[in-house]
């Protein structure tokens, strides 16, 4: 019996490494199919490039077509000098192979695109910038589903990603910072948000990201801008999309969390005090020192970055300083002319800012916080992350982490970090999606 019961777990390994080798090596013959496709473009052999399309590819894109799309490319980028790497991403039925194409005046990735009998169904050429989704995301893992946020004037779209699976799951809903940014707070060919998305859905939770409202409301939000404080701009979406996760079928409501990144972060006391559903608080980046101080050094850091600052930066620093002075002035009131005041931002919205501590007002959230920073961050600074370690380090519902590598984005790099790393491509670090679901997980 025990040799038998031996026998048969050694042919369940045999067989699951099997089908792990069965699959690498269906991947590898789809990423040598594809570099040979792109080498056959290259040699001008469009006849023997097109006998790989199946029937639908075939009628739409026939060799002389196909001839004239690669014609196009090197009239407009040179001939090709070199194929590059290559990676692959699953959709449902599909197989999508990128094959980075070095051409003599950039580079482009040919898209193409593989159906389980590896023949090719589709075939794009796109940036090589462009966005990536990361290797830890298992899109077979979740589906997305289109939803709204609020009501009224000022209703949002959004995205969930839901884990596929009967049973109710966990979910967070991700808060933006500053500025007007959409659900995946695109920067540059990165999506953070996008990232977090999937990369927790692939673990079984489930993320609710929106559009925010000066995105959204861009034209309504400028003709308010005058009365607009953080209420509008963040808390009073954030509560609705909690709202909004409660009245989904499949979520737990006693284990919905917020997210908050940057000024996000920042407010997660406010929209903790606006919403009882909450369960729990993700502060990335999450600032805590008055928002004008931070503007100023910010500016003051990067006038900085090439070791000097020349007389005009200087000029430039001093005006921000004014600036910062008249918002702490006791005298500041909303008559105060929005380009008097930092970021051109009106009186009202400086005002309703005053005063607030979210380290100190987090100490009335009797409720867990997990709170991240990365330190290469010169937006949201390791200051801040002092602070908050000041005012909650000693709870035991609270969780801190700090990221040596990682900058605002909480993506990996070295050295000083500068503007440059966000039209970077690149991708939320895997540990830090690995920490945000084991600190969800461990909230029960």
């Amino acid at each position: 019996m025990q040799r038998a019961r031996i026998f048969a777990v050694s042919m369940i390994v045999a067989l699951l490494w099997e089908s792990v080798f069965a699959s690498e090596q269906v991947k590898f013959d789809r990423e040598k199919l594809a570099r040979g496709f792109v080498n056959q473009m290259e040699q001008g052999e469009f006849e023997k490039a097109v006998q790989r399309f199946d029937t639908v590819m075939a009628k739409a894109l026939p060799s002389d077509k196909l001839q004239a799309i690669w014609n196009g490319l090197v009239s407009q980028y040179g001939s090709l000098q070199r194929i590059g790497d290559t990676r692959t991403e699953d959709l449902k039925k599909y197989q999508i192979v990128f094959v980075t194409c070095q051409f003599e005046r950039g580079k482009l990735d040919a898209k193409v695109v593989f159906t389980e009998q590896n023949e090719i169904a589709g075939l794009f050429f796109v940036p090589t910038g462009a966005y990536r989704s990361p290797g830890y995301v298992n899109q077979k893992a979740f589906e997305e589903v289109e939803v709204t946020v609020g009501s009224g004037l000022w209703v949002v779209p959004g995205t969930l990603s839901l884990p596929k699976g009967g049973k109710e799951v966990p979910a967070v809903v991700l808060v933006h910072g500053s500025g007007p940014h959409d659900r995946d707070e695109t920067i540059g060919p990165n999506k953070p948000f996008r990232d977090l998305a999937h990369g927790l859905a692939s673990r079984g939770i489930a993320v609710l990201r929106y559009e925010k409202r000066t995105k959204h409301h861009r034209l309504k939000t400028a003709l308010l801008s005058g009365g607009l404080t953080v209420k509008e701009e963040t808390v009073d979406d954030a509560v609705a999309a909690v709202n909004a996760l409660t009245k989904q079928p499949r979520i737990d409501p006693e284990r919905i969390f917020v997210l908050g990144h940057s000024l996000g972060g920042n407010l997660l006391p406010r929209i903790g005090a606006a919403s009882d559903k909450i369960t729990g608080f993700i502060s990335l980046a999450g600032s805590v020192r008055p928002l004008e101080d931070l503007v100023l050094d910010q500016v003051s850091y990067l006038f900085s970055l090439d070791g000097t600052v020349s007389a005009e930066e200087q000029q430039k620093i001093d005006v921000i300083a004014k600036q910062v002075e008249k918002v702490k002035s006791p005298a500041l009131s909303e008559e105060v002319a929005a380009s008097e005041l930092p970021l051109g931002v009106s009186a009202r919205y400086w005002l309703d800012l005053r005063g607030y501590d979210p380290s100190k007002s987090a100490k009335t959230l009797e409720k867990a916080f997990l709170i991240l920073q990365g330190e290469r961050d010169y937006q949201v600074t390791m200051v801040d992350f002092d602070l908050w370690k000041q005012a909650l380090g000693s709870r035991d519902d609270v969780t801190l982490i700090a990221y040596p590598r990682l900058n605002h984005l909480f993506m990996a790099g070295e050295g000083k970090s500068a503007p440059s790393e966000y039209i970077t491509p690149g991708n939320v670090e895997k540990r830090v999606i690995t920490d945000i679901a084991k600190w969800i997980e461990a909230q029960k």
